[in-house]
């Protein structure tokens, strides 16, 4: 069979190389203007939601209720020096004003607008351009002398060019149409999320097709690492703390995202809001910075018309052979499915030294990684053509104008764009279904995994996860036979443009497998799929090959085995 997508391996010319036209440089120039601007409209979204004085003091009680059970149960080293005394200075102005029989709005007010100018400070990214082109200097220099010395086993190939971050990235398909969206409006690039080298990925994608520099969602946990924060704070990331669960946190997060967009800055975040503990794709997205999206393009066609600036929609998967996390994520997902009340959030990310000892260890193994870029679509999850215009079930060319118009007038109708923001997460995560490459590593521990499931159906999901070693013993025959066949109803999917698969699919059955069993968790210490000294199949650690066989769940495929 023919693979159908576009695998690019070329270094794009920059869409705009004066670093004054990108619009992050211009709202990074006037940061104190724009933290103003995002804390005016905050405060105006969360007055709307509030409706009165009292319903926004119990706002504000809420609000410092759950500050307080943060600096207290889960403080980071990231948490400004001032956070407890700050929050003790709210506590006393609310318990001030709850002794008042009269309670002054203006004091309110002052309140609400402190909090909220915090948080947007706290919010914001800090782009510059020397810093941009210094840390990406770095990232590709670093990388790319890594590969070569790792690759061919020498400590002195460090210093030589022969192998690049494009032989061991790989970037497929709809690499053209993204690059020309981003000359007719704003892309918003919505990646899916295993790691933590995510970010520094999708960075050096962006970079490496020539896009403009885009605002990251950034989780503020990264910055608790010197190495990813140095970079994320070079990139003009702008950070969400996902421990702040409050309205005001959260209205002033999608206040600065909304008027980002607004003001044309290309932006990237994760819709799947954390990285996925369970090794599958994202199915339940967050709709919270997804629908400033819609709300950025209605405000354009408010504000422009029919010369409104159009907001496009990119979803992007992000594969690998294994991921690095992927026993404390795993473990993570496994105790809350067991409803244990409480886990700790731990990973092997925990310091930059053990970050480039991972990368050193993954470039020596040789694995690949693939980025796989989706069809662009309007804020409705409309399809787009090659000029830039939506259209409908039938191709035909449509207005998004019409979405937003009530009584012949754009209006603002916040129901009305929840319910577009659910309409773009699906279109969203069926994408992520049709793009993710499949690799053989998912091909192997997939059916690994079913084959011990169905031989013991009658165990529950846990009592399977505790079978002695004995029973994990998998004869060599049955699984290349169960590959076979799982293969193959993959690439009838593939055929249907349901999937999509790494070229290394299509080589000889023996070769995938044995593709899959060396990549498959090379890095772990127990490894979730190994050959016996008989040459049977086995796993060192269940868990593990759960979350790597979660990779190709939602497919169907296990009804075949």
């Amino acid at each position: 069979m023919q693979l159908k997508s576009y695998q690019s391996k070329r270094k794009y010319d920059p869409i705009l190389p004066g670093s004054e036209d990108w619009p992050v440089v211009q709202i990074s120039r006037n940061r104190k203007e724009f933290i103003q601007e995002v804390s005016e409209a905050a405060i105006s979204r969360i007055k709307e939601l509030t409706r009165n004085k009292t319903a926004l003091i119990e706002e504000l009680e809420t609000t410092l209720y759950k500050e307080k059970a943060r600096i207290k149960e889960n403080p980071w080293k990231v948490d400004p020096d001032d956070d407890y005394s700050f929050w003790s200075k709210v506590k006393a102005q609310l318990v001030d004003l709850s002794q008042k029989r009269n309670k002054d709005q203006e004091e309110v007010d002052e309140l609400l607008e402190r909090i909220v100018l915090r948080y947007a400070t706290e919010v914001a990214g800090n782009f510059n351009p020397s810093s941009y082109r210094f840390a990406r200097a770095v990232a590709t220099f670093g990388f790319s002398r890594l590969l070569n010395a790792a690759r061919l086993k020498k400590f002195g190939a460090f210093w030589r060019n022969e192998l690049t971050l494009n032989d061991k990235i790989h970037i497929n398909g709809e690499v053209e149409k993204l690059r020309a969206m981003a000359k007719k409006g704003t892309i918003v690039i919505v990646p899916t999320h295993s790691s933590n080298l995510d970010s520094i990925l999708i960075g050096w994608v962006i970079y490496t097709l020539g896009l403009p520099p885009v605002i990251y969602g950034a989780g503020l946990n990264l910055f608790n690492i010197s190495l990813i924060a140095y970079f994320m704070n070079s990139l003009g990331a702008y950070k969400v703390d996902r421990r702040k669960k409050n309205v005001i946190y959260l209205e002033t997060l999608k206040a600065y995202s909304a008027l980002a967009l607004k003001k044309g800055c290309q932006s990237l975040f994760f819709p799947g809001g954390t990285r996925s503990r369970s090794g599958k794709l994202e199915k339940d997205l967050k709709l919270g910075l997804l629908g400033t999206a819609v709300e950025a393009q209605r405000i354009n066609i408010q504000e422009d018309g029919d010369k409104a600036e159009k907001i496009f929609i990119v979803p992007v998967s992000l594969n690998y052979h294994f991921v690095l996390e992927a026993p404390s994520l795993i473990r993570q997902y496994l105790e809350r499915k067991g409803q244990e009340r409480y886990y700790v959030e731990n990973d092997e990310f925990s310091s930059s030294y053990k970050i480039l000892t991972f990368l050193f260890k993954f470039f020596t193994k040789g694995s690949d990684i693939s980025v796989s870029i989706g069809e662009p679509m309007d804020v409705m999850g409309n399809p787009v053509d090659d000029d830039g215009y939506s259209l409908d079930p039938k191709n035909r060319r449509i207005d998004i104008k019409d979405y937003f118009i009530s009584q012949n007038k754009v209006t603002i109708n916040k129901q009305r764009e929840e319910e577009y923001t659910r309409m773009l997460a699906g279109k969203i995560t069926q994408q992520y279904s049709k793009i993710a490459r499949v690799f053989s590593s998912h091909l192997v521990a997939f059916c690994a995994f079913e084959i011990l499931a169905k031989r013991n159906k009658r165990l529950d999901f846990f009592s399977l996860l505790r079978l002695p070693d004995e029973d994990l013993i998998i004869q060599f025959p049955e699984f290349k036979n169960t590959c076979k066949l799982i293969r193959e109803k993959i690439f009838e999917r593939v055929e249907q443009e349901k999937m999509t698969v790494a070229n290394h699919m299509l080589e000889d059955l023996d070769s995938v497998i044995e593709h899959g069993l060396h990549n498959l968790g090379m890095y772990h210490a127990k490894r979730p799929l190994i050959k016996t000294d008989d040459g049977n199949i086995t796993t060192m650690d269940i868990n593990l090959l759960y979350f790597y066989r979660n990779r190709l769940d939602g497919y169907g495929l296990e009804k075949y085995i």
